[in-house]
């Protein structure tokens, strides 16, 4: 199938695909018999289910209908309280995972929600050379480490919708009140805009996630994978002068990627705070359980828990530790406590435009 000027124009690029110049659509070619992990593809949309709306590569929320163009990604998804997805396809047939872009086959779904958005496979977009495009191939370069690492604060949770990117956002105000420069890195999950542009908002200097490292969605990589992931985008955050980076790691503790990474030594020995976020104080007592077990101590609890007065004081009388409110964590001072003072660099703004 020829990609006609009408098709172009009328095509919605997903947030996905942020990282993939526009002129580099430039063909369309036969969709994978197997599809992986970053394959680019063009689709129709044949029924509006449960993600009514696409998040645009410049973040913006199109509301969607029948017989859309859509460029979207393969990829697999890991959400409990959504779909659980493969990147994978029926004949030409497949499903809408995230409104960010992903595309796939569920496999189940929580049963409150809608019956997936359903798309028709039309091609694979091809570069002018006539090779397949695929999201690894607009990843940022390698790079090395500055000689000074920058300080690690994690947020990780209890489950999704936990507060998890909420608590992010007031570590990063709170840090920046008490004159640190910090960067933002959204290490694993699905493919959606909200969390980094939510991280920006919040004045990080860069707000960096995997898309940036060439993958749509981190279910089902290995720690390998992972690892490399954090590495490059800690080395770009690193060359940007932040002196500290807020990390957010997706989903819950019991999330097998999420498992897996806080209890790798390489990854876990970096982390000089760590900050729980839960909903309710019995998943805090199991998840501060959990952590110490793998040698994690959280300085703080916080979350959705901490809308909550009562909920408060039943978590902090049942594990012993503080639980932040939002205003607390914006104030910055008890996290930054705990790090060495900002080293007050400028802004390497020639640095920053290469991002």
């Amino acid at each position: 199938m020829i990609l006609t000027d009408e098709m172009r124009a009328n095509l919605r690029i997903s947030y996905a695909l942020r990282r993939v110049p526009e002129e580099c659509f430039a063909s369309l070619l036969p969709c994978p018999d197997s599809p992986q992990p970053g394959d680019i593809v063009l689709a129709r949309l044949e029924k509006v289910g449960k993600n009514a709306h696409l998040e645009l590569t410049d973040g913006r929320r199109c509301t969607l209908h029948e017989h859309d163009l859509l460029a979207v990604v393969f990829g697999n998804r890991y959400a409990p309280r959504q779909f659980e997805g493969y990147a994978r396809s029926d004949g030409a047939r497949c499903h809408l995972l995230s409104m960010g872009g992903l595309c796939g086959l569920v496999a189940s779904k929580h049963d409150n929600i809608a019956e997936p958005t359903r798309l028709c496979l039309m091609g694979a977009f091809g570069g002018s050379n006539g090779k397949p495009l695929r999201l690894q191939d607009f990843a940022l370069p390698a790079r090395p480490l500055t000689s000074s690492w920058p300080q690690i604060i994690t947020v990780c949770g209890t489950s999704m919708d936990s507060g998890k990117t909420y608590t992010a956002m007031s570590t990063i105000i709170g840090l920046r009140r008490q004159g640190y420069r910090v960067a933002a890195i959204k290490l694993t999950g699905t493919a959606t805009g909200s969390d980094r542009w939510s991280m920006l908002d919040a004045g990080a200097c860069v707000a960096l996630d995997f898309i940036d490292a060439g993958w749509p969605a981190t279910y089902l990589c290995t720690i390998d994978e992972l690892m490399h992931i954090y590495d490059l985008l800690i080395a770009h955050a690193s060359a940007l002068s932040a002196d500290c980076v807020v990390i957010e790691i997706s989903d819950g503790l019991l999330q097998p990627e999420t498992a897996a990474l806080l209890q790798t030594l390489t990854f876990t020995t970096t982390v000089d705070v760590w900050i729980l976020a839960t909903s309710d104080p019995l998943g805090a007592v199991g998840a501060v359980s959990m952590l110490r077990s793998w040698q994690i101590e959280p300085l703080v609890i916080s979350g959705i828990i901490s809308m909550s007065t009562l909920s408060i004081r039943e978590v902090q009388t049942a594990t012993g530790m503080q639980c932040l409110t939002a205003k607390q964590l914006q104030n910055g001072d008890i996290v930054a406590q705990q790090l060495k003072p900002p080293s007050q660099v400028c802004v390497r703004t020639a640095e920053l435009a290469k991002v």
